[in-house]
């Protein structure tokens, strides 16, 4: 099987500031690097601060970096006929108020060189598939923040772009719209595209996403593909127990496992069927009532919560 090819190359990218008046140094990035493969979709997640906005901003020639490279469908960071090929949608979209969707997306059409007699069936087409067909020509002030969000995700979409770069894309969407931005995310993968988009939404993030970066104070914490890190850790059972004595609950503790008060029962984690076996056996002799036995694998929940929290 051929080698994936690679469309975003990140290399030991890094931005420092320095505070206006005491002059400190203060490292937004630190030396990130990861790659994203043609076709796939890429989840660039972390807590707020983490940099991830600020690494996007490099990627897009919005701002410079202070050390490191990048390259962009083949072309160095920044490039001008890279961009051209990809859709991009900010964090906080800003849209002109006293514009109409039709006139927004069809000024990005234009920027980006889309003829014409193809522009007009173009934009049409795209606010369709984002759900602001209905308001296409409403001014863009009597808008909500979602649907804001929706009109730029049409402006990323309107010139038929290689790649998309997506900053917080469910920002502001209801539950319905947030699965429709998946469902059309999923639309683009399908359509050949590759799909990078950061995220505060854990489980969008697992259910969509290929591979992933997790950021933490501007450094890569966690990378790799989600099939080999999400359950990684193994798996879990969580046992539920009712009626338990203070010496079952000794005798556990003493035996390595952790429980934790879950109302009027208690829950073992064990680790492995030896673990799981030993407390059934335990719990049992004390007569202590099993409720419930449920396997669980590490969640990407999981991983973030350990790793960039």
């Amino acid at each position: 099987m051929a080698e994936a090819q690679v469309v975003l190359s990140v290399d030991k990218l890094s931005k420092t500031y320095k505070k206006p008046f005491s002059g400190k140094v203060v490292h937004a990035v630190k030396s990130v690097s990861f790659e994203v493969h043609r076709g796939e979709i890429f989840g660039f997640l972390g807590p707020n601060g983490a940099g991830k906005t600020t690494t996007i901003k490099m990627l897009t020639g919005l701002i410079s970096p202070t050390s490191g490279s990048a390259s962009l469908l083949g072309l160095p960071v920044p490039s001008q006929e890279a961009m051209g090929r990809v859709g991009f949608l900010p964090e906080n979209p800003y849209v002109y108020p006293y514009l109409t969707p039709r006139e927004f997306v069809t000024l990005a059409g234009r920027l980006n060189d889309v003829p014409g007699k193809r522009l007009e069936k173009r934009v049409s087409e795209v606010l369709d598939r984002v759900g602001v067909l209905y308001a296409i020509d409403r001014p863009v002030r009597a808008l909500s923040k979602g649907m804001l969000q929706r009109v730029g995700f049409a402006a990323a979409l309107v010139h038929d772009p290689e790649m998309l770069l997506l900053d917080e894309p469910m920002s502001g969407l209801d539950p319905v719209g947030r699965k429709e931005v998946r469902d059309l995310i999923v639309e683009e993968q399908k359509g050949g595209r590759t799909v990078i988009f950061s995220s505060h939404i854990l489980s969008d993030v697992e259910m969509l996403c290929d591979r992933v970066t997790i950021l933490k104070k501007g450094e890569v914490v966690v990378s790799g593909k989600m099939s080999e890190l999400v359950g990684a850790g193994g798996y879990v059972s969580e046992i539920t127990l009712r009626d338990t004595s203070e010496e079952l609950r000794a005798a556990l503790t003493e035996k390595g496992h952790t429980l934790r008060e879950l109302g009027k029962s208690w829950v073992v984690d064990a680790s492995g069927d030896d673990a799981v076996r030993e407390i059934l056996e335990a719990s049992l002799a004390a007569k202590a009532k099993v409720e419930s036995v449920i396997p669980k694998r590490e969640t990407l929940e999981d991983i973030f919560v350990r790793r960039a929290i």
